[in-house]
């Protein structure tokens, strides 16, 4: 069968229409804390009790990221930098991404901060990112979105297109959902190799995870970066149960 490809380049707008939005995170980092692009340093809404926390959490947490690093990824990267946006009006997240010297970064937003109800929860987000690092999920992820828009360039040129446009379209389509391939297993990995980290810490990931109760659950949902949060609490709990948690 012969494709028209008009009809397959409206095709791969429906289907990144009904995608989430792919949250993009571009930062400027000064000391610890983020600024806005103006450089602006504007004061901190973070409540100090909350600032004492997470001082308390990485402190404790990030040596041992660094430590099960080195031992399960000698290769890579494991000083840690841990950052804080506090931009106003970004919401609640966290972050791993690699500067462009490779050096791994951390980062949480001031929302996040002040929606933590607790040290393990904090301890348990933190963990999770730095295994997200250690895991090697980055290099993974764009090794995925790299093949992807190489397979759908391919089918587009294949269905009859000729235009540099529509191949291009094709190819963003490809890297979408290859990026988004596995994408609920690292979720999960990270989750499990989280919890190890944040036990050997000193906290309570089974505690840390309750977070997960708190924000909206992906389910099911067509190409969604994370999976169900029932699972994720799960892996959580029996990760937990194999270290005798």
């Amino acid at each position: 069968m012969v494709l028209n490809p008009k009809n397959f380049i409206l095709a791969a707008a429906v289907l990144v229409a009904s995608c989430e939005t792919v949250p993009v995170d571009v930062v400027q980092t000064t000391g610890e804390r983020v600024t806005s692009t103006s450089g602006a340093r504007p004061a901190s809404s973070i409540p100090s009790s909350a600032q004492a926390s997470f001082s308390e959490v990485i402190a404790r947490v990030e040596p041992v990221a660094e430590q099960m690093c080195r031992e399960r990824s000698p290769q890579r990267n494991c000083d840690f930098r841990i950052v804080v946006d506090d931009r106003p009006g970004v919401p609640p997240n966290a972050f791993q991404t690699l500067d462009q010297n490779n050096r791994p970064i951390i980062g949480f937003t001031a929302a996040l901060l002040r929606d933590a109800r607790n040290v393990d929860e904090m301890a348990f987000i933190l963990s999770h990112e730095a295994a997200h690092h250690i895991e090697g999920h980055l290099e993974q992820q764009r090794a995925n979105a790299a093949t992807g828009a190489e397979a759908y360039g391919r089918l587009a040129g294949a269905a009859g297109s000729r235009s540099a446009e529509d191949i291009a379209a094709a190819e963003q389509l490809g890297a979408l959902v290859g990026s988004r391939t596995f994408s609920q297993n690292f979720e999960l990995e990270a989750d499990a190799l989280g919890t190890r980290i944040a036990a050997r810490a000193g906290y309570n990931p089974v505690r840390g995870a309750q977070f997960f109760f708190r924000i909206p659950d992906p389910g099911d949902r067509f190409l969604g970066t994370h999976p169900a949060n029932a699972d994720r609490v799960a892996t959580v709990r029996n990760t937990a149960a194999e270290l005798g948690l």
